[in-house]
């Protein structure tokens, strides 16, 4: 966490974490490292929302806790802003890079550029402007990345960078990579067949 946090602070010209409660030290690790902290409920679409309305910046970028930017990650997409996109996200890597991670990886960045969608685990990016003009993230219990970033297509141009950011593999170790990637087809076929996410959560968390 302190390694990610100092990292993630060398990028951004400011940080803010946004905490649902963790007990782990987070909130006291993020002040003393120089990041401002905010807290509220959890649920990840809240707490994506919180974090926006604590910074003015033009430029919002989103970064699950156990993501890790590459570097050179704030110029691209600073970059990718200039050029006229509105937002996007990064391609996918995996710790640790096992070959059957890595094959996962590879079709997650293979569906990101056929579909110009990039999930949370991805370092999600917007511009303010567009951001305010989609609502935000929706507070669903589950999705929120996925209903955003498909939003986001509507509001301009997206870019999914060449440069990949770093996600930890736990929940397929946890659980196992082919359990995990068919759990989460099922959830989205379910998702796009018009099932609400109230009732995805659900199912996520008795599969799991």
């Amino acid at each position: 966490m302190r390694e990610n946090l100092a990292r993630t602070l060398a990028h951004a010209d400011e940080l803010i974490i946004s905490d649902g409660g963790s007990i782990d030290g987070t909130r006291e690790i993020a002040a003393r490292l120089g990041a401002r902290v905010v807290t509220g409920p959890a649920g990840r679409g809240a707490q994506l929302n919180r974090g926006a309305a604590a910074t003015t910046a033009e430029l919002l970028l989103f970064l699950h806790a156990d993501t890790t930017l590459p570097p050179g990650a704030a110029d691209a997409v600073r970059a990718a802003v200039a050029r006229g996109c509105c937002g996007g996200g990064f391609r996918l890597h995996f710790e640790p890079a096992r070959p059957l991670f890595r094959f996962v990886a590879t079709f997650a960045n293979l569906r990101s550029r056929l579909t110009r969608v990039a999930l949370g685990d991805q370092a999600q990016f917007a511009t303010r402007a567009a951001f305010d003009q989609l609502g935000g993230y929706r507070e669903w219990p589950i999705l929120e990345d996925l209903d955003f970033a498909r939003r986001l297509k509507r509001a301009g141009r997206i870019a999914i960078l060449p440069l990949a950011a770093s996600t930890s593999a736990r929940r397929f170790e946890k659980r196992g990579p082919l359990r995990t990637v068919l759990t989460n087809w099922l959830i989205w076929t379910l998702f796009a067949c018009g099932v609400s996410p109230a009732r995805l959560a659900r199912l996520y968390r008795n599969v799991r």
